[in-house]
């Protein structure tokens, strides 16, 4: 049976529901009124005043709004009064949040709703209720704290955040995530092919596969490393962590909230300190070879020497004295060659304080086909320069003369005996932006498979060449080194040469 306020007649039945309910009420429930002459009074008050307001029935008079007056706190007395006016005059709801000084409780926050009524003789009715609402503003209080802390820690950080709803297929990103990508700040939602179609082609299976993984619940949690395409086209490092927050009764992924953080100064400086280690890697292990081989080459040489005078000392008819003198001259000579190679090789490696200057790359390879001209001259030798002129690299005047040197003789030296040779230099712009220079034979060529790993180093030799010695390409790698360059190579017996420098230049 459903209790019908408006059509039950009798009184006291209602008046019993009314005591009930307004007993079970924890606010502070009210009707007053307001005449022509500004007289307040107060027809219905609830028990609860005295918890909520402290303050007694006997308390509400006409002289109730003064003690009301200084209840409210001194700041919002003000705009107290001014909305109960506006209420009053425009015939309006009364609806307002203020603070209150109770003799108690103290300082307590107070929404006050009410509904408002103009009779026929002028007066005005507000019927309505008063909430106690510290507790919520406490709550609203640190919340907001909370929230200004959690916008300055966004702010002040270079972490965007992404929020991805599997089931609409909608990614939010934070404005600091598109900032990463050098676009407008503005927080949107997208859909998550905008991330993936930017990420690095040589990133992406790794990161397809971290994501798979936790998505597959076999990691508690994503996280990859990997490179995104900005607005200006330039690649940038990015640490992309996630989190699956929401999956479906079958353990299928529906919400995934993560971060990204822009770490490209740290992965440059970590590729910086990679390229540092094997610089210094490469240059202990050639330290330690260039021992061995010194340690070798000479004991040999003076152990040539040793024996050559104990045969003198031995031959006492003293025939063959002028013999053993000329093999004498002959280890002499060797010797003097190993030792001027060996003294160049240390003087570029320790040399730490090498001359750079900024040089024109196409002047400095005409300087070298100037110099070589009449090097063999059984031989027709053809080279093109396709360098631009000017074009400008910053390496060391001296190292330059003899990386283009070195590497032009070598071509014409080891020239296929069926053709005449052909010497291509071409410049070029690496991935990454440094610029190179490219020399290019039509010689005899080197097997790779073979002598690959052997190609640059000290007295090796792979042609039957009455002038190899095996000194030169492994000087000038190390001139190139020296310059913070590399070089690599590639070849095809039979059908030619090419020699890569890159220079650390951008």
């Amino acid at each position: 049976m459903i209790f019908d306020l408006y059509s039950n007649e009798d009184c006291m039945e209602v008046n019993n529901f009314y005591r009930k309910l307004f007993a079970e009420m924890p606010d502070l429930l009210f009707q007053f009124v307001i005449d022509t002459h500004n007289h307040y009074t107060f027809p219905l008050v609830s028990k609860s005043v005295d918890e909520i307001f402290e303050l007694s029935f006997k308390e509400f008079t006409d002289d109730i709004k003064h003690i009301i007056y200084e209840r409210v706190f001194e700041q919002d007395r003000e705009k107290f009064f001014q909305s109960l006016v506006k209420a009053r005059k425009e015939i309006v709801p009364w609806e307002l949040e203020f603070r209150s000084v109770l003799p108690k409780k103290g300082l307590r926050w107070f929404r006050v709703s009410a509904k408002t009524e103009l009779s026929s003789d002028g007066k005005v009715s507000f019927f309505g209720h008063i909430s106690d609402i510290t507790d919520l503003k406490d709550k609203e209080e640190k919340l907001r704290i909370s929230e200004e802390r959690f916008q300055f820690a966004l702010d002040a950080s270079t972490v965007g955040i992404w929020d991805w709803d599997m089931a609409t297929n909608n990614v939010f990103y934070s404005s600091l995530s598109l900032k990463i990508l050098e676009l407008e700040s503005a927080d949107i939602f997208d859909d998550p092919e905008r991330w993936d179609k930017i990420v690095h082609p040589d990133d992406l299976p790794k990161y397809y596969s971290d994501i798979k993984e936790h998505f597959d619940n076999k990691i508690p949690y994503y996280e990859n490393y990997h490179r995104v395409m900005t607005s200006s086209g330039n690649y940038k490092w990015i640490l992309d962590r996630g989190k699956v927050i929401k999956r479906d009764e079958n353990g299928k992924p529906l919400r995934v909230i993560g971060t990204h953080t822009d770490i490209s100064l740290q992965k440059e400086k970590e590729l910086e300190l990679l390229k540092t280690m094997k610089l210094y890697s490469d240059q202990n292990s050639r330290l330690l070879n260039f021992s061995h081989i010194v340690s070798h080459n000479l004991n040999t040489q003076a152990g040539n020497i040793k024996s050559i005078l104990d045969f003198i000392d031995e031959d006492g008819g003293k025939g063959t004295v002028g013999e053993m003198l000329e093999h004498l001259r002959t280890v002499s000579n060797d010797l003097n060659e190993t030792i001027s190679n060996l003294t160049q090789i240390v003087k570029t490696q320790s040399n730490i304080n090498i001359a750079v200057e900024p040089l024109m790359l196409c002047e400095y390879i005409e300087k070298t086909v100037a110099t070589i001209k009449g090097y063999d001259k059984q031989k027709k030798v053809t080279i093109v320069n396709n360098v631009p002129q000017y074009l400008t690299i910053n390496f060391n005047p001296a190292y330059l003369e003899s990386v283009l040197l070195n590497f032009t003789t070598n071509a014409i030296k080891y020239g296929h005996p069926d053709r005449d040779p052909l010497i291509v230099f071409d410049f070029g712009i690496e991935p990454e932006g440094y610029k190179s220079l490219k020399i290019t034979d039509n010689g005899l060529g080197i097997d790779l498979k073979v002598y690959g790993e052997l190609l640059f180093g000290m007295y090796k030799t792979f042609h039957k060449h009455e002038e190899a010695r095996g000194i030169g390409l492994y000087i000038t790698r190390n001139q190139i080194e020296a310059m913070k360059g590399t070089v690599s190579v590639e070849s095809e017996v039979g059908v030619g040469t090419s020699f890569k420098i890159v220079f650390n230049d951008l």
